[in-house]
C-alpha cells in the first residue's frame, strides 16, 4: 500500500490538486481518461467517430462502423508527441519539454459483404482487430523558487505523526523516514519534566521557512487490443460489438528538496518511486442508423474497464545538518539517511462507463460534417483490494470527481484524390469543486489525406491544452484549508500522426 494514504488528502482536493505520490483515487481518473485515437483521418476530424463508419478506428470507437466496409483493409500509424508543461509557483515560472515516438494504431479489417443480387435483410459485415494507444502518461513538471515558502514539509510530517506512539512511528511511511533522519523527534518529558513512556507527540528543532523545489518525471502509456464485428442490415441499420483488452504501464519519480538558512538543518531531500502496470477488459456496443442516404446517426455504449493492477513503491530521505549536537540522543548530526521497504500491492480498478451519440451529414461527393457527444461519470470509478482498505479512496472518488459532457466536431472536404480535414474537441472538467480553476481540455486538429487507388496516406496534427494544479504535501490551517505549496501547470500536447492504409 502506498505510504501516503488518500483519506488524509481529501481536504486538499477542494481545488482538484494532485498530491505527492498520492492515494489510489488519482488512478481512477488518470487511467480512465482517454484521448481520441486511431487513424490520422479520425484524429484530424477531432476524434468524431460515433456515427462515421468505414474507418479502422471504429474497432475502439463505434464497432457498428465496421459494417460499412466493402473491402478489406490493413492500416499502420506512426506518431510523435511533444508535451510542454509550464509551471508557476510563487509567481515564478519553469518550463519542461517531453517527447516520444509511438505506434498509435495497427489494424486489420476483413470484409465479407453480400452481393447486390443476394436477398435478405443481412447485407454482410466485417470483422477486425487492432492495437491502439489510447493514452500517453509521459510528462515532466515541477517548480523551483528563490522565495521562501509559507510552510515546510516538516509541518506535514508533524501533522502525520501526531498521536502515533514512538514504538510505531518508524512504520508510518514518509513520517517514519522523517523520524529516522531526526527531522521530527518525540517530546520525551511532560510539562513537569517527568519522562514520558512511549511518547506520541513530536516537535522539530528546525524552525523557519525553507526554499523549496520539486521535480516529477512520469512515463508510460495505455494501449488496447480490440476484436470486433459489425453487421449491415438493408444498408440502413449497422450493429457492432468489440472486445477490448487494455494494458497500461506508469512510472513516477519524484524529488522534493528544501534548503534552510541559519538552521541546524542545511537541506533535505525526499525521493519517491512508483511503478504501476495493469491489464483490463471492456466491451463496446454500437449502432449506426441511416434515416436518409446522406445522414448517419450513431449510438455507443462502452462498458467500464475492469483492471487488475500491480504496483511497487519505495522512498528514501536524506537530511544534511551543520554538525548539530542533538542532546536528546547525545549525537552529532551530519548526514542522515533513511530508506523505506519496497512496498508491493495489488488492487482492482473499475473505470466509468461511457454513453455517447453522434450525427454525420454527407455533402454529396464534397465531404462531410460530423459531431459527437458523450457522457462519463468519473465519480462512479471504484477501487477494491485485499491488501489495503479501499474505502477511504472510494469516498474521495465520490467527493472529488463529477460527471463530464464531452463533445467533438469535425469535417472533411474532398478535392479529387485529396482530403482536407479539421476538428475541435472538448473534454469537461472532471473535478466537482474546482473553485473557479478550469481543468477542462481543449483540442484543435487538422490534417490532409490522399487516395491512390488501393493505397491511402493520411496525416494529422493535433494540439491539446489543459490546466492542472499540483500540491506537494498537505498542511492545514485552523480552517482546514491546505496551504502547502501549490503549483499551477499549463499543459500543451502537440501530436503528429501518419497513417498508411491498403485496401484489397
Amino acid at each position: 500500500m502506498r505510504l501516503l494514504t488518500s483519506f488524509l488528502c481529501l481536504s486538499l482536493f477542494t481545488t482538484g490538486a494532485a498530491v505527492a505520490q498520492s492515494g489510489y483515487f488519482e488512478d481512477a481518473y488518470r487511467f480512465s481518461k482517454t484521448t481520441p485515437a486511431g487513424s490520422a483521418r479520425i484524429v484530424a476530424v477531432g476524434g468524431t467517430q460515433w456515427s462515421l463508419g468505414g474507418d479502422v478506428s471504429n474497432l475502439a470507437g463505434n464497432p457498428a462502423g465496421l459494417g460499412f466496409f466493402r473491402s478489406s483493409e490493413v492500416s499502420l500509424s506512426l506518431g510523435y508527441d511533444l508535451w510542454s508543461a509550464d509551471a508557476s509557483y510563487l509567481d515564478q515560472s519553469k518550463s519542461y519539454r517531453t517527447s516520444d515516438f509511438s505506434l498509435p494504431n495497427l489494424s486489420f479489417v476483413g470484409a465479407n459483404p453480400k452481393g447486390p443480387l443476394e436477398n435478405g435483410a443481412f447485407k454482410g459485415g466485417a470483422w477486425g482487430f487492432s492495437i491502439q494507444r489510447i493514452a500517453n502518461f509521459s510528462n515532466e513538471f515541477g517548480f523551483y523558487s528563490d522565495k521562501l515558502g509559507s510552510s515546510s514539509i516538516i509541518d506535514f510530517y508533524l501533522g502525520e505523526a501526531s498521536g502515533v506512539p514512538e514504538s510505531q512511528i518508524e512504520n508510518r511511511g514518509l513520517t517514519g523516514l522523517a523520524y529516522q533522519t531526526y527531522q521530527i523527534n518525540p517530546i520525551t518529558v511532560d510539562a513537569n519534566g517527568k519522562p514520558i513512556t512511549n511518547p506520541n507527540t513530536y516537535d522539530s528543532f528546525v524552525l523557519g521557512f525553507p526554499f523549496q523545489d520539486e521535480n516529477v518525471r512520469q512515463k508510460g502509456n495505455a494501449s488496447q487490443i480490440n476484436f470486433g464485428y459489425g453487421a449491415n442490415f438493408h444498408h440502413k441499420l449497422f450493429l457492432g460489438a468489440s472486445l477490448g483488452i487494455r494494458s497500461l504501464e506508469f512510472s513516477s519519480k519524484k524529488e522534493f528538496n528544501e534548503e534552510f538558512g541559519n538552521q541546524p538543518l542545511i537541506n533535505s531531500s525526499l525521493y519517491e518511486n512508483l511503478f504501476i502496470n495493469g491489464t483490463g477488459v471492456n466491451l463496446n456496443l454500437g449502432l449506426i442508423y441511416k434515416p436518409i442516404d446522406y445522414v448517419n446517426l450513431g449510438f455507443v455504449l462502452q462498458t467500464p474497464t475492469w483492471f487488475a493492477m500491480n504496483e511497487e513503491y519505495d522512498a528514501s530521505m536524506t537530511a544534511t545538518y551543520d554538525n548539530y549536537f542533538f542532546a536528546q540522543e547525545n549525537k552529532t548530526l551530519v548526514k542522515e539517511t533513511a530508506v523505506s521497504d519496497v512496498i508491493l500491492s495489488n488492487y482492482g480498478l473499475y473505470t466509468p462507463f461511457k454513453v455517447g451519440g453522434g450525427a454525420t451529414v454527407f455533402l454529396g461527393k464534397y465531404g462531410f460534417i460530423s459531431a459527437d457527444v458523450d457522457w462519463v461519470d468519473y465519480s462512479s470509478s471504484r477501487i477494491n483490494s485485499s491488501d489495503f482498505n479501499e474505502g477511504p479512496d472510494n469516498q474521495v472518488i465520490q467527493n472529488l470527481y463529477s460527471s463530464t459532457v464531452n463533445y467533438r466536431f469535425g469535417a472533411e472536404a474532398k478535392l479529387k484524390n485529396w482530403r482536407v480535414r479539421g476538428g475541435y474537441a472538448h473534454q469537461g472538467d472532471p473535478f466537482l469543486n474546482n473553485s473557479g480553476f478550469d481543468q477542462s481540455t481543449q483540442q484543435l486538429s487538422g490534417g490532409i489525406g490522399v487516395q491512390f487507388d488501393a493505397l491511402r496516406v493520411d496525416f494529422s496534427l493535433v494540439n491539446q491544452n489543459y490546466n492542472s494544479l499540483y500540491r506537494s504535501y498537505k498542511v492545514l490551517d485552523n480552517n482546514g484549508v491546505n496551504y502547502g505549496p501549490l503549483t499551477e501547470i499549463k499543459n500543451s500536447i502537440t501530436s503528429a500522426v501518419v497513417t498508411v492504409g491498403f485496401n484489397f
